[in-house]
């Protein structure tokens, strides 16, 4: 492709996490069908799990080549290792490219990793922070890295009323604000976020106006987001990206054919599907919880139950169910969520999995359990009305009278017709909002625009 025709080069960079990768690879797939040149930016531990078409793939490091993450064992330790490699790796890179026929220029950066918007300063190139939360979470961070909200958040100062926001109590915040003390390094990485974010170019947000019009308004003098979201891939909704059928990452082995075949032989929206995401760790106890809930609901179900976790499930569970539920390590959820047998989703609210089940029309029964999760499930629950959110007991674990209440309402009670109905409202307002003309893919073409504009200049021409 000549430069007459390139739009711009965009390095897109994630935080290297399953959650935050799918995002931000999937706006690398956005930009790459409008003529932007992307290339995914990431650490050399996750480079060979992502495979997109008509997206480049060069490495950083993090400082732990081998194993990511889990090398370094520590979050701040590794937080800090990241800026410090990441930060000379990125530069080169960007250098890399400047003495060849595309040079970048912009770098979209997962906002967890703000060192990166430093770099493509110092290149004299556009910087645009990514943030892969909720509009409504974004908003409660802004407000206390600007001294506006004062931590920790109690029982006794809540209802929270922010402008834009519906009132938040307790159980609604995330868990990081309510006890402060418990992650204090993710604590940190969350504020990070903003730290030098008056400096973007541009800020971009995974929801969108229909959804959180009213709550990135609210907070926009201190967070100017543009909604560019669902980043859930094309053919679940416009389908103007061509096989765009997955996000092109997994840094695990899904078994989708299998779950697939499995589903096939089930009535319409008969089946149950539960997953808590990619970093969800529940207890043993919660685990026999929602075993003998499936099971007494003589519903049939899906579960994904990582390899991580398999030890926890109840030696009896498995022969048990054979006849009516299956137990998997991990699947591709889009196709999942997309089948016609399934009819419910149980979720940990992370906000992918609550884009893709709204954009997709699915009821949700929210069993969230730490950081934004709580937040969320409130929407699914309150303020989208697509969903129910599990109630835990005084020691943190959903019951499983709990869990069948909630399967009662969302697949059979007179309740579930009303949340099917504004399930299918919402994927249709998905759709509508990433269509051309719509206003998510409207806040798109003009950062290409802009990008096209910017690379003419910067190529003479």
């Amino acid at each position: 492709m000549e430069n007459k025709q390139m739009k711009g080069h965009v390095l897109v960079l994630p935080y290297p996490s399953q959650g935050h990768i799918n995002p931000l690879l999937q706006f690398a797939k956005r930009l790459a069908s409008k003529g932007v040149k992307a290339t995914l930016t990431t650490t050399h531990y996750t480079l060979n799990s992502i495979s997109a078409a008509h997206i480049g793939v060069e490495p950083i490091s993090d400082g732990f080549d081998e194993g990511g993450f889990s090398q370094a064992g520590n979050v701040d330790f590794y937080l800090k290792s990241f800026r410090d490699h990441g930060s000379r790796t990125l530069a080169e890179l960007i250098q890399k490219f400047s003495n060849s026929a595309t040079p970048v220029n912009c770098v979209v950066y997962d906002s967890f990793l703000p060192w990166a918007l430093d770099v493509a300063k110092q290149h004299g190139i556009y910087g645009a922070a990514f943030f892969t939360n909720s509009a409504t979470v974004c908003s409660i961070f802004a407000h206390i890295h600007h001294g506006l909200l004062t931590l920790p958040l109690t029982p006794e100062t809540t209802p929270l009323l922010l402008p834009g926001l519906p009132p938040l109590y307790f159980p609604d915040l995330p868990s990081f604000l309510r006890f402060p003390d418990s992650y204090p390094a993710y604590l940190a990485m969350k504020l990070s976020q903003y730290s030098n974010l008056n400096q973007a170019d541009w800020v971009f947000s995974n929801t969108f106006e229909e959804l959180e019009g009213k709550e990135a308004r609210g907070v926009s003098e201190i967070w100017p987001a543009k909604l560019i979201g669902p980043m859930v891939p094309s053919a679940y909704l416009d389908e103007r990206i061509k096989g765009d059928r997955g996000y092109g990452s997994s840094l695990w082995k899904p078994l989708s054919e299998e779950c697939i075949e499995w589903l096939e032989t089930k009535p319409s929206n008969s089946v149950v599907y539960v997953s808590f995401g990619s970093m969800v760790s529940l207890s043993e106890e919660q685990i026999a919880e929602l075993a003998w809930g499936l099971k007494e609901s003589n519903m049939y179900f899906l579960w994904v139950v990582r390899d991580s976790e398999q030890q926890k499930l109840p030696k009896w569970f498995l022969d048990s169910v054979q006849e009516k539920g299956k137990v998997v390590t991990w699947c591709n959820q889009l196709e999942m969520l997309a089948h016609i047998t399934v009819g419910c989703f149980v979720t940990h609210c992370g906000w992918n999995s609550t884009l893709e089940g709204l954009s997709l029309g699915v009821p949700m029964i929210g069993v969230p359990k730490w950081t934004d999760q709580l937040t969320d499930a409130k929407f699914v629950e309150e303020i989208w009305e697509i969903g129910v959110r599990a109630k835990e007991d005084e020691v943190g674990v959903v019951r499983k009278d709990e869990l069948l209440r909630c399967l009662k309402e969302v697949m059979e009670g007179e309740k579930s017709k009303e949340i099917k109905r504004n399930a299918n409202k919402w994927r249709d307002s998905a759709m509508k909002t990433i269509t051309e003309g719509g206003s998510s893919d409207k806040c798109i073409d003009e950062f290409v625009q802009h990008l096209m504009a910017s690379y003419q200049n910067l190529n003479g021409l």
